[in-house]
């Protein structure tokens, strides 16, 4: 089978070269800054697109080459990696036209937009790395690259949330090279394969190898933000919504999953990981994340804050399904990549809306918003009853396929958490439609911010929402037809538990 370089290359090269001349710009230059944005935006998407189309197809698109003996730079485009980078560069196409509107009076924007390139560009290096050494790389220039977007704004509170940032996903970056150091001095570097290393791992000690992935799930849940290792998620809500938004749905916390995917699943096998009683810490440790997560998400006062902890128990869903050992609930695991940073995004683009036009952070102060701000407040309204599992929303596919996961599994306990956890989603989100749709405003609004006239708000904050909105409504009705994120999802995990 032909190999092809040319378009992860060109797709990885798009964001990257993007950064680079956003970084040459003049402050000033702002129409050539946009246009630069979206142009690379756009590119990576149909890149990547026809990529997707090809995998569908058997085609193969990748390259490697050695950096050292027995040390490769490997870039593949599996079906997997397909999942990730469609999502990704969906999602930061439509962060960037929000992020435009966002930043429109913001100072130092050529900085800002050219290290959320380099984010992104990490971001898709992370989806098509082809072995640990290369995820790796890309892991840490995603930590290194998105740390100048939490601090942008300056401030003492942005610093001290960048530090907290820096301290939490170096230390988790440590501990990863530190366990793949380990792994490839006993089995070499290891290429990620369906079904993983088993035969090959299997002759290695088991107390070795169950300290190998201590530290390798370690190191990833730093960023997937698994209890306790969760606190600089909270902290880095002083961020700019745009950054927040990228946060959440599109890179980091995704990057810390879609790492356990790639080391459970293609580097130690999901089978073998049952054989060396991996899945049930990890389940357990992902159960407790969902449950926490939203019982703190009900104490906080804060918008962003209390979306933040909810993504910190969403994200647990992805773990906890991989352990469920079938191709139902690791399909389950798997689409809720995609269905979660769907939903979140929305959420935080809402959440953005609501700060930046009149000047509304604080849960309290959101009532009578759904009047002044229908089609937002209509926006979050629908991410949040998809959070819930609302049918026949996205969250609701997730949650469905999981419990069928769970029954099939023999594990009727999940079925349990996912019932606590849609309750208490309930609880927290609400009060907040509630206060959105049915409580009047007490008196005027912190700040108004008419833009140039326009009712609402800005074109380029309202259009992004309201597309992710209408998409968690799409994917849920049509989960069941081809190249819908279900179907690929059924598709990844059908080749993980092939005889």
């Amino acid at each position: 089978m032909t190999t092809t370089v040319a378009l992860p290359l060109g797709a990885l090269l798009a964001s990257l070269l993007a950064s680079v001349v956003i970084f040459m710009l003049p402050e000033r230059r702002h129409g050539a800054r946009i246009a630069v944005n979206l142009s690379a935006a756009a590119l990576k998407l149909a890149l990547v697109c026809v990529m997707i189309w090809g995998v569908f197809q058997g085609r193969a698109y990748g390259l490697r080459f050695a950096v050292l003996p027995e040390l490769d730079f490997v870039l593949r485009a599996d079906a997997l990696a397909m999942m990730f980078a469609g999502l990704s560069s969906l999602l930061w196409l439509l962060t960037t036209v929000y992020a435009v509107g966002y930043l429109e009076d913001s100072p130092n924007r050529s900085r800002f937009f050219g290290f959320f390139s380099l984010c992104v560009a990490s971001t898709l290096g992370i989806a098509l790395a082809g072995n640990l050494f290369t995820f790796f790389v890309f892991y840490e220039m995603l930590t290194l690259s998105t740390y100048p977007l939490v601090v942008h704004r300056g401030t003492p509170e942005a610093l001290s949330a960048g530090r907290k940032y820096l301290a939490y996903t170096l230390t988790g970056g440590a501990v990863l090279l530190l366990g793949m150091v380990w792994l490839q001095s006993l089995a070499g570097d290891l290429t990620f394969q369906p079904q993983g290393h088993s035969q090959l791992l299997a002759h290695q000690d088991r107390g070795t190898l169950t300290a190998i992935f201590a530290l390798l799930f370690a190191g990833l849940a730093v960023k997937a933000a698994v209890v306790p290792l969760h606190g600089w998620l909270p902290a880095a809500m002083v961020a700019p919504a745009p950054v927040s938004a990228l946060l959440h749905a599109v890179a980091v916390v995704k990057a810390g999953a879609f790492g356990m995917v790639r080391v459970l699943y293609h580097v130690f096998g999901i089978e073998f990981s049952a054989a060396l009683g991996l899945l049930g810490p990890v389940a357990g440790v992902a159960a407790f994340t969902i449950i926490y997560g939203s019982v703190r998400a009900l104490v906080q006062t804060d918008l962003k804050r209390r979306l933040a902890f909810s993504t910190i128990s969403q994200v647990a869903y992805i773990p906890l399904g991989l352990c469920l050992l079938g191709p139902v609930g690791t399909a389950g695991g798997l689409v809720h990549l995609l269905h979660q940073g769907l939903m979140k995004i929305t959420l935080f683009f809402c959440a953005g809306n609501y700060a930046e036009t009149i000047g509304v952070q604080r849960i309290d102060a959101l009532d009578g918003a759904g009047r002044r701000m229908p089609a937002t407040s209509m926006a979050f309204t629908v991410g949040a009853f998809g959070m819930m599992g609302t049918p026949p929303l996205a969250g609701f596919v997730t949650k469905w396929t999981l419990g069928t996961g769970a029954l099939a599994a023999d594990m009727p306990w999940v079925i349990a958490v996912l019932v606590a956890s849609s309750l208490l989603n309930a609880v927290y989100f609400l009060p907040l439609v509630h206060r959105l749709w049915f409580r009047e405003l007490p008196g005027a609004w912190p700040r108004e911010h008419h833009h140039e006239g326009r009712l609402e708000t800005s074109p380029w904050l309202l259009w992004p929402p309201l597309f992710t909105a209408a998409s968690i409504l799409v994917v849920g009705l049509l989960a069941a037809v081809p190249f819908s994120p279900l179907s690929w999802a059924e598709l990844v995990a059908a080749r993980e538990f092939a005889p």
